[in-house]
């Protein structure tokens, strides 16, 4: 199929983007790689009257280390995440980065795409998630930071307003001192995941503190697995932590049972996953 119709504009810069975002109103839409945007206007899921390109905003591409953490524009590549020199619980970003799609798909989707996109089985919210990472968003009126939480209210469905565009993501600074580890399956390589996992957590001896277990595939949005994570707050990670805390994160989630997978399976996937996780940060960094 072919996309529908639409008015295209190439932006010089951050601010002629966000002017024409303004101009055109509910029904533009911004074009960075395209992996996530160009699919759905073949398919005329999507049909956008306009579309701003930011591909070529070099600004947007840069990412740097500042007193608040790893600043991250909004045209950072996955395949630059993946292989990004990182420390601490930023391994996270990059082992999720790793695992979407393809290298052509790596090469060309951004880490701003992904999160306005808001796909329910995407990686990097779910990395972004547990890292507590500071999303920073721009109009031509106004600049506001938010959560990813605070980002994500449903399958596809973002806070963002119309006249809006994610310029770039912090990861805090405390991140560095923290460890992690991120888990996913797929029936194959660059398939879409049917359960990923996030875990970040400071150590301190054989306590495990302000642990975050992040779920992405098995609800309508990347969630906080919060039971989970109540259960491991100063505790050693033994076996049976692990297994509890497993446990109570297949029930912190609700998937979907679907054609080729049911609901029960990807609870069993989500307990899995979590005691891989875990079991890595205690073998890593006991």
């Amino acid at each position: 199929m072919k996309a529908p119709p639409f008015a295209y504009a190439r932006a010089e810069s951050l601010d002629d983007a966000l002017a024409l975002l303004a101009e055109a109103g509910d029904e533009a839409k911004l074009l960075a790689g395209g992996q996530s945007l160009v699919p759905l206007l073949a398919y005329r899921v999507l049909r956008p009257t306009h579309l701003v390109d930011i591909d070529a905003l070099t600004s947007l591409e840069t990412h740097e280390r500042t007193p608040e953490g790893l600043r991250l524009g909004a045209l950072v590549r996955h395949e630059q995440l993946a292989t990004m020199s990182v420390k601490g619980a930023e391994r996270v970003l990059a082992e999720a980065a790793g695992h979407v799609g393809h290298l052509p798909i790596r090469t060309r989707g951004t880490i701003g795409g992904s999160l306005a996109h808001a796909d329910p089985a995407a990686e990097l919210p779910v990395a972004l998630l547990a890292l507590g990472a500071t999303l920073h968003v721009r109009s031509t009126a106004a600049t506001r930071d938010l959560g990813v939480e605070e980002l994500l209210l449903g399958p596809y469905t973002t806070s963002l307003a119309a006249d809006e565009a994610i310029v770039g993501v912090t990861v805090p600074e405390a991140a560095c001192e923290r460890r992690g580890a991120f888990a996913e399956f797929a029936v194959r390589s660059g398939d879409f995941a049917l359960a990923a996992v996030a875990v970040v957590a400071t150590v301190d001896g054989n306590e495990k503190r302000d642990v975050r277990i992040a779920l992405g595939g098995v609800d309508a949005t990347a969630i906080r697995a919060s039971s989970a994570e109540a259960l491991l707050e100063r505790a050693e990670l033994t076996d049976d932590a692990i297994a509890e805390a497993s446990t109570a994160a297949a029930t912190d989630c609700d998937p979907a049972s679907d054609a080729g997978t049911s609901a029960p399976y990807r609870r069993a996937l989500v307990a899995r996953l979590v005691r891989d996780a875990l079991t890595r940060i205690r073998e890593e960094w006991a």
